[in-house]
């Protein structure tokens, strides 16, 4: 399993901006994709962004693109999520997740089977 620390989140106004981080260890050699969801108040967790450790390859979800930005420093096994020009809508915990390679089940997002998961940051725009 990969353990997954998240961190960066905080309040902001409209328009700002906030880089999320979230610190990987364990397993992280079986990782085929990285990945940050978020669930506001009342709704569902819905995928932001992912990203695949071998090929790079990103995807966003429509109502980021343009604003978010999805990166990884293979290195330090950190994910990041660039998010610019905030929107109250926004507003959620944010979860960094894990895909495993060739495990099956988990929650399906852009190609991939997310099953390790952190604890989730706050982020806020008001």
């Amino acid at each position: 399993h990969v353990q997954l620390v998240e961190s960066g989140g905080g309040s902001v106004q409209t328009g700002g901006s906030l880089r999320l981080s979230c610190a990987a260890s364990g397993d992280t050699d079986n990782n085929n994709c990285m990945g940050w969801f978020r669930q506001a108040p009342g709704k569902e967790r819905e995928g932001v962004a992912r990203i695949t450790t071998v090929s790079g390859s990103t995807y966003r979800a429509g109502s980021v693109k343009g604003r978010f930005t999805i990166s990884r420093d293979t290195a330090k096994n950190v994910l990041y999520l660039e998010m610019n020009s905030l929107k109250p809508e926004d507003t959620g915990m944010y979860f960094c997740a894990a895909a495993r390679r060739s495990v099956a089940g988990g929650t399906l997002y852009a190609g991939c089977y997310f099953h390790d998961w952190g604890q989730g940051t706050q982020v806020t725009v008001s």
